[in-house]
């Protein structure tokens, strides 16, 4: 495939937050990757609009991030696409409740390998092409990486992982590729249905009094991208949640 421009590669990208960071690279004159683990419907059709736009100037990929294998594939088959990468955002993620006493190994398997093994292994599969291009990496980690989410001991154990190795990939890979990461709060709703009761009570630990937007999150990868001088950085994007004292609940 032929074209000009940088190119970034976004995993989990069929909907929701990652579909926003497609976009919005997008506009800014990215060529854009577009992973996806089951998601094929979607990303097809994202794909699709923004070729509209610009032709051949999205792809999909498709991966399971839990296996190293598949992670090492999609490394490689992303720079096939192009012949070079320029971003790399870890975006895809499992997220549910693990309440200690029903944790199961298939719980650790999915939400240990989603958040940190897939984004280790294929941020190692790409350092050559970020390095080639003295490109970044841009990690989705989790506001409550420092205040615990009651029920998410898995989830949030990954995540923290995750921010362990933003902040250690961001020396082992300086000064060609920098390396940092996002922590949303509350953007959107759940997937799963919430009581008005609840929603409340979330609406009410946040002291800018709303739910954040997708765009906020594409909006601050677009900062960190174009910041040379910041590397091994977290930025919550939260509306000042992680300041809350009901954060955690």
């Amino acid at each position: 495939m032929t074209n000009s421009g940088p190119v970034a590669l976004i995993t989990g990208a069929a909907k929701r937050i990652g579909a926003a960071m497609a976009m919005k690279l997008h506009n800014e004159g990215y060529r854009v990757i577009i992973h996806y683990g089951h998601s094929e419907n979607d990303a097809q059709s994202l794909a699709a609009r923004l070729n509209q736009k610009r032709a051949n100037s999205a792809f999909c990929l498709q991966a399971d991030l839990c296996d190293t294998h598949a992670v090492s594939a999609l490394g490689e088959e992303a720079v096939n696409v192009w012949g070079r990468l320029d971003v790399l955002v870890n975006n895809a993620s499992s997220f549910y409740p693990t309440p200690v006493g029903d944790i199961t190994e298939e719980d650790w398997t999915s939400l240990v390998g989603s958040n940190v093994k897939g984004p280790l292994f294929l941020s190692q599969a790409l350092t050559p092409a970020l390095k080639k291009s003295k490109g970044c990496i841009v990690n989705m980690v989790d506001m409550h990486i420092d205040r615990p989410l009651p029920k998410h001991s898995v989830y949030l154990l990954a995540k923290s992982g995750l921010a362990s190795l933003t902040q250690s990939l961001a020396i082992d890979l300086a000064p060609n590729i920098r390396v940092n990461g996002i922590g949303p709060g509350a953007i959107l709703w759940p997937e799963r249905e919430m009581e008005d009761a609840e929603k409340d009570t979330l609406l009410s630990s946040i002291p800018l009094g709303e739910l954040g937007t997708p765009d906020d999150i594409a909006n601050t990868l677009c900062f960190l991208i174009s910041a040379p001088y910041i590397t091994g950085q977290i930025i919550f994007v939260d509306g000042g949640r992680s300041l809350h004292t009901g954060a955690s609940a």
